[in-house]
């Protein structure tokens, strides 16, 4: 029985897995943070994001940081 996803009539399906722990970065945190942590977290979720260091910044906020 694999994990993170299943063989169905060849077809794999994969499934999104909430890691433990939801990230606790603040704007600031997200606006220095190096790629290769930016792309460590990104690999934790399951993402895969093309683009430069600036893109991935704005995606990591849109994505993990709440509205207030």
């Amino acid at each position: 029985m694999e994990s993170n996803r299943q063989k169905n009539n060849g077809v794999k399906n994969y499934f999104f897995q909430m890691p433990l722990h939801y990230p606790r970065y603040t704007r600031d945190d997200y606006q220095h943070m190096p790629e290769t942590t930016l792309d460590r977290l990104f690999a934790e979720y399951g993402l895969s994001v093309k683009g430069d260091v600036a893109f991935k910044r704005e995606f990591a906020m849109g994505t993990f940081l709440w509205s207030n």
